[in-house]
């Protein structure tokens, strides 16, 4: 569980909690109003927390990518009021 301190304890604190964070461990929540704003998080945890996105991201446009032409169900143009299809490139002969 992270810590949780408001942002006025924080600013007065910053020194300590870089090394709660660093030396100890923890994950740091700044709040204000009581309401979460910032965590302060070691460059080792931020590194795994960029990674797990950047492999997330690879994932979903792999999917994306998987999927292929899909027509519209009958009358769906209709009831969305489309007028036009796009129909891809023509192959001419």
């Amino acid at each position: 569980m992270a810590y949780e301190i408001p942002v006025t304890q924080a600013r007065a604190e910053l020194a300590e909690l870089i090394n709660r964070v660093v030396y100890g461990g923890e994950h740091v929540v700044v709040t204000r109003h009581g309401k979460p704003l910032v965590a302060l998080v070691s460059a080792a945890d931020l590194q795994r927390l960029e990674a797990l996105r950047e492999a997330e991201g690879e994932r979903v446009v792999s999917s994306v990518s998987a999927v292929g032409a899909v027509s519209s169900a009958p009358g769906e143009q209709r009831r969305f009021g489309i007028a036009a299809e796009h129909r891809g490139p023509e192959t001419r002969s």
